[in-house]
């Protein structure tokens, strides 16, 4: 099937209805911090802010609110969810940072991944000639990697802000020292890591208060943040990265201070000063695919992710995704991420390492070469075989197949817009949910384990694996921050999801039921989701496992297993006369946040 509908056409529709939606507004400058209520959706003028937290929205907003651009916003929103949504982010993990410049309609990236110690090699997690457990590498100082989300504030705003970091910081500062309300959601992550965040006495301190689970309604506050978020806005990251705090890191990593009666024996990590003052992000161009004459631009590598939601974009380009079925659209949905995760799992690590064909993956051709193994009834088998997208050859068969990897799932997005026309798509993590579980001691922070996201062994002995551990290294990501653009340079619609390497099928299935099926962002955010990662079963959120859809996709040869949440994507969109609409979850982690600075009807 071939698109022959205009695009142009849809996305006029969809900003029709954006425009007569319920809408949400910031809070009042006024009101005090962790009382700020969440909405799904908001419609106005003079920027969006979409984030999973309402008290960071707010945060964001009322930086939009008092002048500030877009990336000034996106770093008072990361900031604040340092502190509401710490077990996802904050200044010991890092992230990719994507922005739209709306005066020369180009877009721009910043590689914030966290590195491997410069000692680290290939058998970093490899142990008398075997992989260590997984379990002993995430709850340790060993799965610590050099952080990088305050180097990624610092060379964002150096680029393209327009305020001091101390005045961003001090919305999250002021929310850290006066406390924020306990969710359910908060709650139910802190009962999943319970058991290992007792092993570290000032983890429990901060998040078992009074050595128990808090509970829903109650206030977190996390004094030593506010006075480290200070520290920073008064004399710069440089101090995460050369100064005392670096040197409370290292002290941290390579010595966890675990409580000695938990009988836990955390293995240390092999971090120095060094490596914390060699830590550069990097500013590179991003990855770019065409999609229905839109330009989709997210991260080239070190992530994943614009590769991989690349390529199975270009893979659906040649189906009519607006005129097929249901089970159609998500059959070749499905078969589409199946395949690109297959060449992503061969070609794609840090590029300072291994020769990433990012230009090859991302072409139409390799593409139309891989679309062809898709037939309309029957499934392909998982592990698929990667292909060479440098000598592309029609309908591939043969090869030697790698399973997937495994990915933490625990992950955040923010996605802000201001009233200049610029935006930025920003995700951001610290690994798993909880991260290492490691506090700094004195600094109100957890520290990452984000180098459990490199291969331990190589997936497969017979496939080359481009994601084994280096000396500083960025270990391979699924981070996929997006912005859409019209022909005419000018942003369509920006989103992104965390959720491992949930965040690639994530992402590409709310593009494509926003462009394709014309769902309005907000109902292409909220749709129950499939997930299809090269391997044997597709995942499937509960609002597909129990619809007919399942049965019928089983009788083209689908196999299944159940997954109560895929991703928890925010995004914004682009209304005509200057109007912004920003979308959050609906359900997912509790509902997101959306808001912009002056709400319409």
């Amino acid at each position: 099937m071939r698109l022959r509908r205009p695009v142009a056409r849809k996305l006029a529709v969809l900003a029709a209805t954006a425009a007569v939606v319920s809408v949400g507004a910031a809070p009042p400058t006024s009101a005090p911090a962790g009382t700020a209520e969440k909405t799904p959706l908001a419609v106005g003028y003079g920027g969006a802010v979409a984030s999973v937290d309402a008290d960071a929205s707010a945060a964001g907003i009322e930086v939009l609110r008092k002048g500030g651009n877009a990336v000034d916003a996106a770093i008072a929103t990361a900031a604040a969810l340092g502190v509401t949504e710490p077990y996802s982010s904050g200044i010991g993990g890092g992230g990719y940072f994507v922005y739209y410049d709306a005066k020369s309609r180009t877009v721009h990236t910043v590689d914030g991944r966290e590195t491997a110690p410069l000692s680290a090699d290939e058998n970093l997690f490899v142990e008398n000639g075997q992989a260590i457990p997984f379990a002993d590498a995430v709850t340790s100082g060993l799965g610590v990697g050099t952080p990088g989300t305050p180097a990624t504030w610092q060379t964002a705003l150096r680029s393209w802000g327009s305020k001091p970091l101390a005045k961003l910081l001090k919305p999250a500062e002021k929310l850290a020292r006066d406390g924020f309300t306990v969710d359910a959601t908060f709650r139910a992550q802190t009962a999943s890591n319970e058991t290992r965040f007792r092993y570290f006495p000032d983890t429990a301190e901060l998040f078992l208060p009074g050595g128990q689970l808090p509970v829903v309604g109650s206030t977190i506050k996390n004094p030593d943040l506010a006075r480290t978020y200070e520290k920073l806005g008064r004399e710069g990251v440089g101090v995460l990265y050369r100064g005392d705090i670096a040197r409370d890191i290292v002290d941290t990593v390579n010595k966890p201070p675990v409580d000695p009666g938990s009988g836990y024996n955390a293995r240390p990590g092999d971090l120095t000063a060094g490596d914390l003052a060699a830590y550069r992000t990097k500013r590179q161009a991003p990855s770019k695919a065409s999609y229905r004459g839109l330009g989709v631009y997210s991260m080239a590598p070190s992530s994943s992710g614009g590769t991989t939601v690349g390529e199975a974009l270009n893979i659906l380009e040649r189906t009519d995704l607006s005129k097929a079925s249901e089970v159609q659209y998500l059959h070749r949905y499905i078969e589409a991420s199946r395949i690109a995760f297959a060449d992503r799992g061969r070609w794609v690590g840090d590029p300072a390492f291994e020769d990433v064909p990012t230009k090859e993956l991302l072409s139409q051709r390799f593409a139309d070469s891989r679309e062809c193994l898709i037939k309309d009834d029957a499934v392909l088998t998982s592990p698929v075989a990667p292909a060479d997208p440098r000598d592309p050859a029609a309908c591939p068969t043969g090869g030697t197949a790698a399973p997937t990897t495994y990915e933490g799932e625990n992950t955040t997005h923010l996605t802000v817009a201001d009233k200049w026309g610029n935006v930025v798509s920003y995700t951001l993590t610290i690994e798993q949910t909880g991260g290492s579980g490691i506090t700094v001691p004195g600094r109100g922070f957890l520290l990452n384990n984000e180098l459990t996201d490199f291969s331990f062994v190589p997936a497969s002995p017979a496939v080359h694996d481009p994601n084994l551990p280096g000396p500083g290294k960025r270990p391979r990501s699924s981070m996929s921050p997006t912005i859409v653009l019209d022909k005419h340079g000018k942003p369509v619609v920006a989103l992104g999801s965390p959720g491992g390497s949930t965040i690639i099928t994530t992402v590409l299935q709310t593009l494509t039921g926003f462009v394709d099926r014309g769902l309005p962002l907000v109902d292409a955010i909220a749709a129950p989701r499939a997930s299809q990662r090269n391997q044997t079963t597709t995942e499937l959120e509960p609002g597909l496992w129990t619809s007919p859809l399942k049965s019928q996709l089983e009788a083209i040869g689908h196999g299944f297993r159940q997954n109560p949440e895929i991703g928890a994507a925010t995004g914004v969109q682009r209304l005509p006369n200057g109007k912004w609409l920003a979308a959050a979850e609906t359900v997912r982690r509790g509902g997101g946040s959306a808001m912009v600075v002056h709400p319409v009807g």
